[in-house]
């Protein structure tokens, strides 16, 4: 009887040991297995310096969408930022997407800032306003530079 307790109790704690890795695993590895629903959006840079494929998207300081894929246009030599955007927010067509960096040296993220039309950009639509990343060295050395 005691030994059948024992591996009660030993198997438990394996079943908790699994579910805990498991769990971890899930939200150290940035996996959502409940996805909210998205649609695309694109935007032109001329510069996206450090952003990244998988970077948020945030309006309010609230993640609203990820990065899902980045090209450039070769006509142009600019950078076209494809974005999925949670459904339940609705984005004016002249928002403004600008690339913002959390902290001092941290990740690049896409900061949207909302407009005040009435049109509401929809799935496929092209976020015209944007603004590139901000270079930390070309500001620096154009301050001791420019300074003589």
């Amino acid at each position: 009887m005691k030994k059948i307790n024992l591996e009660i109790i030993v198997g438990s704690f394996l079943l908790a040991g699994f579910i805990s890795f498991s769990w971890l695993a899930v939200k150290m590895g940035d996996i959502n297995l409940f996805q909210p629903e998205t649609y695309p959006v694109t935007a032109r840079f001329t510069s996206i310096s450090g952003l990244k494929e998988g970077s948020t998207i945030e309006l309010a300081g609230v993640v609203v969408g990820k990065v899902s894929r980045i090209e450039l246009d070769t006509g142009d030599y600019e950078a076209v930022v494809h974005m999925n955007i949670n459904k339940q927010v609705e984005l004016q067509d002249d928002t403004i997407a600008s690339i913002r960096t959390s902290g001092i040296i941290g990740d690049k993220y896409i900061k949207l800032s909302p407009g005040g039309s009435e049109i509401i950009l929809a799935a496929g639509d092209v976020i015209e306003e944007t603004e590139p990343s901000i270079s930390l060295e070309e500001l620096v050395s154009k301050y001791i530079f420019d300074s003589e």
